[in-house]
């Protein structure tokens, strides 16, 4: 079975939201909701993949914290092993996506109310278990 490796962001404001984004139509998984982030290119770093998927999809400059957690799961005929790590924005917060066709900031206890990609599930039981809305 293929493994693909892939990073993804967990972006927070100041008032704990965390970001959210819907695939677009014509993509892969169009209509999930995930975290930013995308494929690991051969021999790179998973945190400048992080950098380099943020800038293509956010267009805005990160500042990448501790990996949130790390899962593999099955989709189909692939294994998506999915480290997803705490990011803050280092210049403007983005209106639009490349990839996406709606941003949603969401505080953590309200993510399970969207229809998230299989290999996002992990995370988004993990931070809504331990950052409970204010």
């Amino acid at each position: 079975m293929r493994v693909i490796e892939v990073v993804a962001a967990v972006i927070n404001r100041e008032n704990g939201q965390i970001l959210a984004c819907r695939r677009a139509p014509g993509r892969t998984s169009a209509g999930l909701w995930e975290f930013p982030g995308g494929k690991v290119e051969r021999s790179e770093d998973p945190r400048e993949a992080l950098i380099r998927e943020i800038r293509e999809e956010l267009d805005t400059k990160i500042r990448i914290g501790l990996l949130v957690t790390r899962t593999t799961t099955r989709v189909g005929e692939l294994q998506i092993d999915l480290a997803c790590y705490r990011v803050e924005f280092d210049g403007v917060e983005p209106k639009e996506s490349a990839d996406h066709d709606e941003l949603q900031w969401m505080f953590p206890s309200d993510l399970h109310h969207l229809d998230w990609a299989l290999p996002d599930l992990p995370a988004v039981q993990l931070l809504a278990e331990d950052q409970p809305r204010p």
